[in-house]
């Protein structure tokens, strides 16, 4: 399948003057639900990953890399665990309304980088180049309309809660330096209230939910059949549906809604 999606991908229409209007794909789920894993997987499964950046037609941004600057108060807060990273207060939604605008109109953009050691952004930028589809993957891509919105395809990345919790005590103390009584706590005190307030409740407006992330590759190959209509055909029909600064959204497709744990 990577094969044959590398081969169409490679075909851009470069002589065109038309403004390229990508298709965007928000993913969201609980905290180490394996969002960036699916995200992941379908880039490899499209033949994506091996392509170089300028070239690619898929990209990949993260919710993460948009935490806001961070007072003196709040980063003594943050290393102390002290500090809810889960709240949608903590993350610059106006910047993500700003990066996803331009996305849309075809510009390159600056993503921020975050440094969780140190809780701060750091100086560089990821420069991200003009893609056919955008997937931005988060714990609360959903929470604002504004940015919910914009997206014409929703994935709910459906994780038990014991298996998300046990890959965090390894992500936050190999990666981030953490102890683990502080994740825990962590955990206990902001993390899972957080997902059952905010995150956990946006899982009404998924088009696609996969149960077991990355594992479930059935439901993988259903999306990257759907994206790969996209990349070799569906672009032109797209540019002749857009309203509004953005494309309206395509009718979900019955394949999709079969992936559905129900």
């Amino acid at each position: 399948m990577a094969g044959d999606s590398e081969t169409h991908l490679r075909d851009r229409d470069e002589n065109t003057n038309v403004i390229r209007q990508p298709f965007l794909i928000g993913v969201s789920g609980g905290t180490a639900s394996g969002k960036s894993s699916v995200c992941e997987k379908i880039m490899e499964l499209l033949g994506q990953n091996k392509i170089d950046h300028h070239q690619r037609q898929v990209a990949i941004l993260s919710q993460d890399s948009f935490y806001k600057v961070l007072t003196p108060e709040q980063k003594a807060k943050a290393l102390k665990g002290q500090f809810n990273f889960d709240h949608p207060d903590a993350f610059d939604n106006e910047l993500i309304m700003q990066t996803l605008r331009q996305i849309l109109q075809g510009k390159t953009v600056q993503i921020p980088v975050y440094d969780f050691v140190t809780h701060s952004r750091k100086e560089e930028f990821v420069t991200v180049y003009p893609a056919d589809v955008v997937l931005f993957e988060g714990i609360l891509m959903f929470y604002s309309q504004d940015i919910r919105d914009l997206f014409q395809m929703k994935l709910f990345v459906d994780t038990d809660p014991d298996t998300r919790l046990s890959r965090r005590v390894l992500r936050d103390i190999s990666e981030r330096g953490r102890e683990l009584e502080q994740v825990l706590t962590q955990y206990i005190t902001f993390v899972k209230p957080a997902f059952e307030e905010f995150c956990l409740p946006t899982k009404k407006y998924a088009d696609v939910i996969i149960p077991r992330g990355a594992d479930n590759l059935v439901a993988i190959n259903l999306i990257v059949q759907h994206i790969q209509d996209i990349l070799n055909g569906g672009l032109s029909k797209r540019h002749s549906g857009c309203m509004n600064g953005h494309s309206t959204p395509r009718q979900r497709r019955t394949s999709e809604s079969s992936s559905r744990p129900h």
